[in-house]
């Protein structure tokens, strides 16, 4: 290890955001200066400012395996999230209950270890709608219980399908718009913020379909880590953030095939399709589409080399501190992703002292942090909450050379170290 190594902070927190590439700020600039029109404008300028808008929407789509007509740009993962489970949701809803009457009691299905943007959007529409929200278990490595959600799929089966009004021609029972179900839709991530396991997805669409839902998948932590092939799985809606693969900020969009019904949330000028209205960001745009398609081509080249670092970390980890446990599917999982607990001291602790010693990283999802509660998502998996609330997370993009390997595994040895001798020699009232 060299001494600049040593002395640099050592970024390991990529999956709460990464940094923004030459290359993808410089494809934007031009839409931010001479080529800043409006794509809905019917003169030369604006007209080439669609043509650019719809070039970025092909290249997303490819990227991930969906067609152009599939994308809907949005500011990020959450708007992508809320309009993917509460538009689907209150249009199914308005269908279910034309055929079916008002008695029936809608339901969502999500899984238990749910980014908020999910969670909260589906716990909405139970206060505004009295939508049931079901939360389906996972296991002690965060997988999804199929069979769980088998049974609550059947448990949503309708045996009065009524006259077929509402169903989609040629599509089957299995289509996303069959009306035989009183869930409204299935919402589950690709794969999880906090712990890092992938989900079988194509397994789920195929469960879900067969009892006439829709399936959303929530991509924002697997989007340019690991192949997306939205089409390929036959899922419906997919969201992605942009910021999670090297966009500015603020950026995102939801993949959403024409069968599958959808309320906008946002009334305005009726852009994309009608489904997200305001004028369409045309830099952002041309940033998502070079972003995602460097970060899959990178994926390409690094994939092994990614997750083989990856678990020579959680191996050097577990050697150099007895306590830790690795959380989520130790193969199963994101490429650069490691995760652990420590019992018996606390993450955020860990988290603090760790960044004194140069490295940065996370003691969960970004979005919980300084709420000083035990993650969710450690707790649906098994864990209690004080062992869950050990949580560290460290994230990267690059694979770690074996220098970084062993930096890393030191400075979480001597963190461990001087916070247990800590804890030992506080005050019984101050431990």
């Amino acid at each position: 290890m060299s001494g600049n190594e040593a002395a640099d902070e050592l970024y390991l927190d990529a999956a709460s955001t990464e940094p923004v590439s030459r290359d993808v700020i410089e494809a934007m600039m031009p839409f931010l200066t001479e080529a800043y029109a409006n794509p809905l404008s019917v003169h030369q300028p604006g007209k080439t400012a669609a043509r650019v808008l719809s070039a970025a929407r092909a290249s997303l789509a490819a990227d991930l395996g969906a067609r152009p007509d599939d994308v809907i740009f949005t500011s990020g993962g959450t708007e992508s999230d809320n309009l993917a489970v509460k538009g689907i949701a209150m249009a199914r809803m308005r269908m279910l209950r034309d055929r079916y009457g008002e008695s029936v009691k809608p339901r969502i299905l999500i899984s238990a270890i749910e980014h908020p943007a999910v969670a909260q959007s589906a716990d909405w529409m139970e206060r505004w709608f009295g939508v049931e929200v079901v939360r389906i278990r996972v296991d002690e490595q965060a997988h999804i219980d199929m069979a769980a959600l088998e049974r609550e799929l059947a448990q949503g089966d309708m045996t009065d399908i009524g006259n077929g009004e509402h169903e989609t021609a040629g599509q089957g029972s299995g289509s996303a718009l069959a009306l035989t179900n009183r869930t409204l839709l299935v919402s589950v991530m690709l794969a999880n913020n906090e712990v890092g396991t992938i989900e079988p997805i194509d397994e789920i669409a195929r469960i879900a379909h067969a009892h006439g839902v829709p399936v959303h998948v929530d991509a924002v932590q697997a989007a340019g880590q690991i192949p997306i092939r939205m089409r390929d799985w036959d899922v419906d809606a997919l969201s992605i953030s942009g910021h999670k693969f090297g966009t500015p900020k603020g950026l995102g969009a939801l993949l959403l095939r024409g069968r599958t019904p959808v309320e906008p949330v946002l009334s305005g000028g009726g852009q994309e399709r009608g489904l997200r209205s305001g004028t369409q960001n045309v830099a952002g745009a041309v940033a998502l589409a070079i972003a995602l398609h460097e970060s899959n081509e990178r994926m390409a080249g690094r994939y092994r080399a990614l997750a083989e670092s990856r678990d020579r970390l959680m191996d050097a980890v577990l050697r150099v501190e007895p306590r830790a446990q690795v959380t989520g599917d130790p193969k199963r999982r994101l490429p650069g992703h490691a995760s652990f607990v420590f019992p018996g001291l606390s993450g955020e602790a860990l988290l603090v002292d760790l960044d004194a010693r140069g490295i940065a990283c996370s003691s969960g999802s970004a979005c919980a942090l300084g709420r000083h509660e035990a993650p969710a998502t450690l707790l649906a998996m098994g864990f209690t909450a004080p062992v869950a609330k050990s949580a560290l997370r460290m994230t990267f993009r690059t694979p770690l050379t074996p220098g970084q390997v062993n930096r890393v595994a030191a400075a979480i040895e001597e963190s461990c170290h001087s916070l247990t001798h800590a804890h030992l020699s506080a005050p019984a009232g101050a431990r």
